[in-house]
């Protein structure tokens, strides 16, 4: 029996729209196949077969009634007759099974590429991968992150088909921004626009799970010819003395389900807070302070969003974070990447970071330390640089291994782009409140006393070792002896993520 089609669907239109349909299917099944049998393909194959030759496919299938349509409108201008479906006429009747058959296999084929194309989008590849020079900083943050298990749109989306439908519109302006290189350089955190931290963090770190007080070591090696090692242990004070007491006390104080803390940031960022207010919610006890710094009038207060505190205030980088020279140079003394027994290294591994930063590419980061470490050597120790060349080698490769996960020239991202407001040693952080200049008008502070979050077990070089006894906590000292100064100032008026 031949096969008959109607008329009205042999005309040039529909027959390109058929081939284009034809042509989308058959690649969309053979890349299908191929990427089932080899298990192999990623990101990037998955979007070309669930994605772009679907577009495709359709904008096929849709020529083919425009086609029809056309050549019945000049059927009609000629006869003035609507067309007629007519099931004992052959070509009809094959042309309606065409379509019923067809529309249930398109149907079929549509829900599995919709998934698959669902669950691609969905995918870490998806988000870190696609877009790779853009999203690289973030990506490779993200690898080396507490989250590195967690995917993206955990957080980044979340549950729910609006926040969904909101990440696929932000996703297509994002396109835009890359297809017409619109982007700026660094990406600014969408600190205003993320889902809620309740309904994301707390889906693991629930204020329910009391956490208890955590010992913290860290060593830091000072910039002279020794490399001298300062350790300092302390005991950091997250949560109560006993998690029965709950949050009581402690750092995880400020989420509480019995009490609010809210606060006014004058900058994008917020890092400006000249504004705090404390609820009791049980007594109904209410505190405000403000900063004795910055005076604001109530109708200038009024212009700026009044803010719940919630985890993302304080953890603000928590899968994304880029640490400051000082502090991965020091981690990767600690593990043994970089020798410590090479003379001057903190020093000039902290100062070649900083100056590779401002280079256009992370090529040329990379030639820059490792010609930079190598002629510093050559020039000031050839001693060594003759007799254990392998010692400046090791020394370059770490640095430029920390350097590589931490510092993106390319995308201008490094440490002084992304605050964090974790601690308070190269950013503010928790002096952003806790400065001893938030009051209230009883003269009640927000003190910025050490005791409140951690205790200091102890500190300092292996020659002058101090250790608090049970119990109690030593008053810190400073690795480079400035006196009682760093009791006055707030360590980022010295501290830039490029000191000891």
């Amino acid at each position: 029996m031949r096969l008959e089609i109607p008329q009205s669907a042999k005309n040039w239109v529909s027959l390109i729209g058929a081939m284009i349909a034809f042509i989308a299917f058959f690649l969309i099944l053979f890349l299908f196949i191929i990427s089932s049998v080899t298990g192999s393909g990623g990101t990037y194959l998955g979007l070309i077969t669930f994605i772009l030759l679907p577009g495709l496919l359709v904008f096929g299938l849709i020529l083919i009634p425009i086609g029809m349509l056309i050549s019945h409108k000049r059927k009609l201008k000629k006869e003035n007759v609507w067309p007629v479906v007519d099931l004992n006429n052959t070509s009809h009747r094959n042309a309606l099974l065409i379509f019923v058959w067809g529309t249930a296999i398109f149907v079929l084929l549509t829900a599995i590429g919709s998934y698959e194309a669902f669950r691609i989008t969905e995918s870490v590849e998806f988000c870190g991968e696609l877009c790779h020079s853009v999203m690289h900083p973030e990506y490779t943050a993200y690898q080396h992150s507490p989250h590195a298990r967690v995917a993206c749109v955990e957080c980044h989306v979340g549950e729910g088909a609006d926040w969904y439908i909101r990440s696929k519109l932000s996703g297509l302006y994002q396109v835009y921004s890359v297809t017409f290189d619109l982007y700026p350089k660094p990406i600014p955190t969408p600190i205003h626009n993320l889902r809620p931290a309740r309904e994301t963090c707390e889906k693991c770190h629930w204020p329910q799970k009391f956490y208890e007080y955590k010992l913290r070591t860290e060593y830091h090696y000072l910039a002279d010819e020794e490399n001298t090692k300062w350790t300092i242990q302390l005991t950091m004070r997250i949560g109560a003395e006993h998690s029965a007491h709950g949050l009581k006390e402690g750092i995880h104080w400020h989420i509480n389900p019995d009490i609010e803390v809210q606060y006014v940031a004058m900058d994008t960022a917020r890092q400006i807070i000249p504004w705090v207010r404390f609820r009791d919610l049980k007594s109904g006890e209410e505190k405000i302070f403000v900063d004795e710094e910055i005076s604001l009038e109530p109708e200038e207060l009024a212009k700026y969003e009044v803010r719940t505190m919630d985890c993302m205030d304080c953890h603000n980088r928590p899968s994304h974070q880029y640490n400051p020279p000082a502090l991965f140079i020091n981690k990767a003394m600690a593990g043994g990447e970089i020798p410590v027994a090479l003379p001057e290294i903190k020093a000039q591994a902290v100062e070649v970071c900083d100056l590779a930063k401002d280079l256009p590419t992370m090529e040329a980061a990379m030639s820059f330390i490792d010609s930079t470490i190598n002629a510093y050597y050559q020039e000031n120790y050839p001693e060594i640089y003759e007799s254990n060349p392998d010692l400046v080698n090791q020394a370059a490769e770490g640095i430029k291994k920390s350097f590589s996960k931490n510092i993106f020239p390319d995308m201008k991202v490094n440490w002084a782009a992304y605050p964090n407001n974790i601690g308070h040693l190269e950013f503010d952080g928790c002096f952003r409140c806790h400065n001893d200049r938030h009051s209230t008008e009883s003269g009640e502070v927000i003190s910025k006393k050490c005791e409140t979050c951690h205790f200091i077990n102890a500190q300092g070089t292996a020659e002058n070792f101090e250790v608090a006894r049970f119990g109690e906590s030593l008053e810190f000292r400073h690795p480079v002896d400035i006196g009682d100064e760093w009791k006055e100032l707030l360590c980022t008026e010295c501290h830039t993520g490029l000191a000891p």
